[in-house]
């Protein structure tokens, strides 16, 4: 299996002058708003979460709005004023924050209409209202493309023949239970399912798989089936290799084309360093 390279194309004719960022906590934010620039989007206007987004992120704004979670009639009319007809929405939010809102008027009514309640619904419901406005919610991958691995071995060690079982019974998990939107990521070791990911996120599950695994876990981080590409982006950066290490996690796989990689060139040298297996996987679906 060859080293695999990078998705690193934009269509020009596809960017915006100008965009709407809608920016969550970490990292992300800031390299989509530099991706955006670097592709041709002349006016970035942000709205930010007060105690979620990053205030460094300002810096690469034209325009930069503070809301509050859980205003959600502020947050469309702010919207609606910027006369931004393309928008993103990109970064976490922290999940407790979102069990401690306190929601205007708009937003308690949505919440109360939805029958199910998890992210896909709630950020779904939000980005369904913004496009009711007239504005287009691009995929949260958009302009990352040279953060994008193609399928194939990101790392210089390939997996095993028990890795490469653990990471088909991942994959087979995760599209096969995703109407239980119970999250992107699993860890299997020898075929037994040890964690699966549920509100807390990515790396606190990886955590629950090192106690439980402990060394030679195969994680798996994929999106579901239908996975709603406007929001929730599967992302993995140097914080769940920091994790992984400590879990002693042997191998990661991660979807092709789905998956945004930061800091790709460090990411594969921490895993060369960790003897740990990674690559980037094509499904089906």
């Amino acid at each position: 299996m060859g080293v695999s390279g990078m998705i690193c194309r934009h269509m020009k004719k596809d960017v915006p002058e100008s965009l709407i960022l809608i920016a969550g906590r970490h990292a992300y934010p800031l390299m989509l708003a530099k991706a955006a620039r670097k592709a041709g989007v002349e006016r970035i206007v942000v709205l930010g979460f007060k105690g979620e987004t990053r205030r460094d992120l300002a810096a690469l704004a034209d325009e930069v709005h503070w809301m509050h979670l859980g205003s959600m009639r502020a947050f469309l009319d702010t919207l609606a004023s910027t006369g931004i007809k393309q928008a993103v929405m990109v970064g976490q939010i922290a999940p407790h924050n979102l069990f401690q809102l306190r929601m205007d008027k708009l937003a308690l009514e949505l919440y109360r209409a939805l029958n199910v309640r998890n992210a896909h619904t709630i950020y779904g419901t939000v980005a369904d209202e913004i496009e009711k406005l007239g504005i287009e919610v691009l995929p949260g991958n958009a302009f990352m493309e040279c953060y994008t691995p193609e399928a194939g071995q990101l790392g210089r060690r390939a997996p095993t023949d028990r890795e490469l079982s653990d990471i088909a019974l991942g994959l087979k998990l995760v599209k096969g239970t995703s109407e239980f939107e119970i999250g992107q990521t699993v860890a299997i070791k020898d075929g037994v399912i040890i964690a699966v990911e549920a509100w807390e996120g990515t790396n606190q599950t990886i955590k629950r798989a090192g106690k439980v695994g402990k060394a030679g876990t195969v994680i798996v981080k994929v999106p579901k089936v239908g996975h709603d590409m406007r929001f929730d982006i599967p992302v993995v950066g140097t914080k769940t290799f920091h994790v992984m290490k400590r879990a002693k996690v042997s191998c990661l796989a991660v979807e092709a084309g789905k998956t945004i990689l930061l800091e790709k060139e460090k990411l594969v040298a921490m895993a060369d360093a960790m003897d740990m297996a990674f690559v980037a996987v094509q499904t089906s679906e």
